[in-house]
């Protein structure tokens, strides 16, 4: 079992930056994680992916080059740090755990661990 808790999220102007953190407790031993968002009145959707020793990551397109996924082993603890935010970023975001993997992983349904949620909100 593992239960994420995620934190850092708040109101943005555009162009403005925040930085996302979810720590992990439980049976934390190899496991690949992931961010998801869900903007109101839209499905949730994939944001970022990492390994369980972080040397691979993955992005979607729309928030390659601004958003940088990462996360630190010894402290339980992934982070998204979110630059130049736009409104269209505004969502509730979400990190998500699968147990026992040394990749990573693009689909909600291979996510076996969620988070609660942050809210972010970007103003223009």
């Amino acid at each position: 079992q593992v239960q994420l808790v995620e934190s850092g999220g708040g109101l943005v102007q555009a162009g403005g930056s925040l930085r996302l953190s979810c720590a992990a407790s439980g049976r934390t031993v190899s496991y690949a994680m992931g961010w998801f968002r869900q903007a109101p009145g839209k499905e949730r959707e994939f944001v970022a992916a990492i390994t369980w020793t972080g040397g691979t990551t993955y992005y979607a397109d729309s928030v390659k080059g601004r958003f940088t996924i990462s996360r630190d082993n010894t402290k339980n603890t992934m982070y998204l740090q979110m630059n130049n935010l736009s409104p269209e970023d505004t969502a509730v975001y979400y990190c998500a755990a699968r147990l026992g993997s040394t990749s990573y992983y693009v689909k909600e349904d291979d996510y076996n661990y969620w988070g609660q949620g942050t809210q972010v909100t970007v103003s223009s």
